[in-house]
């Protein structure tokens, strides 16, 4: 297992230099010039002030030295200085990275929970009432984008009923420590956790479902069943522990559009994440933030795949690791 770890690693990491080196050109291919964007309209009819600004962030050099210089700054987690915001990426990033931790993990724990429980009922009672209701409840949030969620949860919870906050990661000049800090916090993560994890819950509740059908067909359950095992231990032991692994597959490929969503939820919130940081460089045109951002984005990406292939092993002993 730890060759496995380990192999696994080495080839995360050249698939993340790979993702380096096409986000920097692809950024770098963008129209406009970094400088006259860090210049700003006062100071980009000022060709000497322009060209110090190319000397001092190396803009002035060949992009394929930029390319090693900026390759060679990631090797050592230094990404570069924020010209927008003038502070190192590394620092900035770190500021948001927990934010956005908590909010893609508690989303995500809150969508696989509850969609491994909801398709599993609603196998185990296929064709009646309470499958058609789980059904028609998964697909409706399947359909309705991320967004509009949020803004309906907002117009619901904070603005009709007033029981939830609708932005923010805790409640400003309010100085709480302790138990008291964490409940803030924790009501504030409510809405965009929920938003978030509803769309991807929606998503496994028909995997579980569809998968759980599947297997109960096959043999292997026939003559457990003819064993005279309890319905209960047959999903649990067989039906449930097959139709898993599908759904974690499909948890891992996941990973990514969980961080895209958070993206979004986050600017709709006013939830202080990466993701917001993202969208601000973005309109700012700060590239080396934006690279930075990616960079993390991509990181997070491929140990959630790693972890996803090792959790195959949990859930299906069986399973050998491909070297």
């Amino acid at each position: 297992m730890l060759s496995f770890v380990a192999q696994r690693v080495v080839k995360g990491v050249i698939v993340l230099l790979a993702i380096v080196v096409l986000n920097f050109f692809l950024i770098r291919l963008a129209p406009g010039d970094p400088a006259i964007v860090m210049a700003g309209e006062a100071g980009a009819s000022d060709q000497v002030f322009v060209k110090q600004l190319r000397e001092k962030f190396g803009l002035d050099k060949p992009l394929p030295e930029q390319l090693f210089i900026y390759v060679k700054g990631v090797a050592t987690l230094d990404l570069g200085f924020s010209f927008r915001q003038q502070a190192p990426v590394a620092k900035l990033i770190g500021e948001r990275l927990p934010a956005t931790l908590l909010l893609t993990l508690t989303a995500f724990a809150i969508s696989l929970t509850l969609g491994i429980l909801f398709g599993t009922f609603a196998a185990r009672f296929a064709g009646t009432f309470l499958d058609t209701a789980i059904t028609v409840f998964a697909l409706i949030f399947y359909a309705m984008p991320i967004f509009w969620v949020a803004l309906m949860g907002i117009l619901l919870f904070s603005v009709t009923m007033d029981w939830l906050p609708s932005f923010g990661y805790e409640t400003v000049g309010a100085n709480l420590t302790g138990l008291a800090h964490a409940v803030d916090v924790a009501k504030h993560l409510i809405m965009p956790a929920m938003t978030l994890g509803l769309f991807f819950m929606a998503t496994y509740t028909r995997m579980t479902r569809a998968s759980m059908l599947e297997v109960k067909r096959l043999d292997f359950v026939k003559t457990a069943r003819a064993k005279g095992l309890s319905d209960a231990v047959i999903q649990r032991r067989h039906v449930l522990r097959n139709a898993l692994l599908p759904v974690v597959t499909l948890a891992g490929v996941h990973s990514g559009t969980l961080i895209g969503g958070a993206v979004i939820t986050e600017t709709v919130f006013a939830w202080p994440g990466i993701g917001r940081l993202m969208y601000d460089a973005l309109l700012q045109r700060d590239y080396n933030l934006l690279l930075g951002v990616f960079v993390i984005c991509s990181a997070m990406v491929l140990i959630f795949n790693l972890i996803t292939d090792l959790v195959y092993r949990l859930v299906d002993p069986r399973i050998e690791y491909a070297t």
